[in-house]
């Protein structure tokens, strides 16, 4: 049986440990990754720096597998619990090798507003449709370090400005998180405009919260991915979620979808080539 997950990239994964029960822990998560072949996942949390972790199971990896090419990287979320937009715990995480730096997410004001919760006491990252002044410095840690950014869980016209304003800043590295989520809320038609307009990926994934289950993603994703073209896109699970299937499952289910539809060329470039050119490694 063809191994379809060889050489594939990851970069949105929940793993143990975290506040909430997760599928696979980072070591798991790790072994899950080499006997499949996979070139390199992130570890995502919506609580706490990453990057520590990814050095640690990058110990392990090397010792227990020396002669196997896979490298866990970690990033940031400017979530409420490491102070919102807080440049300081930006540069720390990219001292320690963070790769990515997410905007809000689950305690971002339009995640807040989405939810029922009281939109005041979330992270705000745009007022009267500009950028907030704060993100300026992140900005400028993300180009210094060559860093991505990704937009988390801020809504689709809080995107645009954000993205705008991170461009002039001359971050060349920005990825729109899972734009299908109902949470971000962006159209199809939105979607090409942010592509059209900053030339910036978008990161389709598995599936999404809904009232109190999950949806799958994948034939949105595939329409978006036709009408847009899947050169713009990062395929990722978004996974470790318990009630979903393990994250190998997903990714192998969406992976087999994908390739129903687009070239094998097509395909690599969403599973491989964006994301090692986002990470900055190699095949």
């Amino acid at each position: 049986m063809e191994n379809v997950m060889q050489g594939i990239i990851d970069m949105h994964i929940h793993a143990a440990p975290d506040v909430r029960a997760r599928k696979l822990d980072d070591l798991e998560l790790m072994e899950a990754s080499v006997q499949r072949g996979v070139r390199a996942i992130v570890l995502k949390s919506h609580n706490v720096p990453t990057a520590d972790r990814a050095y640690l199971v990058n110990r392990v990896a090397a010792e227990k597998y020396p002669d196997v090419k896979f490298t866990a990287f970690g990033g940031l979320c400017l979530n409420r619990p490491v102070g919102g937009l807080n440049p300081d715990a930006v540069e720390t995480s990219l001292k320690l090798g963070a790769k990515v730096i997410w905007l809000p997410t689950n305690t971002a004001e339009n995640h807040y507003r989405k939810n029922g919760k009281e939109p005041s006491k979330g992270v705000v990252v745009t007022r009267d449709g500009k950028a907030v002044d704060e993100l300026q410095d992140i900005f400028a840690l993300v180009k210094q370090y060559n860093a991505v950014l990704a937009t988390g869980h801020i809504g689709a016209e809080e995107c645009f400005p954000v993205v705008e304003a991170a461009r002039v800043a001359g971050v060349e590295k920005i990825v729109i998180t899972h734009p299908e989520f109902w949470v971000v809320g962006m159209t199809p038609e939105q979607q090409a405009d942010i592509v059209r307009k900053y030339d910036v990926l978008l990161e389709s994934v598995y599936a999404q919260p809904v009232n109190g289950s999950y949806k799958i993603n994948i034939p949105d994703n595939i329409a978006a991915m036709k009408a847009i073209g899947p050169e713009h896109f990062v395929i990722s699970t978004d996974s470790g979620q318990t009630v979903n299937p393990y994250w190998y499952e997903s990714y192998t289910t969406y992976f087999k979808a994908v390739s129903e539809v687009f070239t094998s060329e097509q395909v690599r470039k969403m599973t491989h080539d964006n994301p090692a050119w986002l990470l900055d490694i190699d095949q």
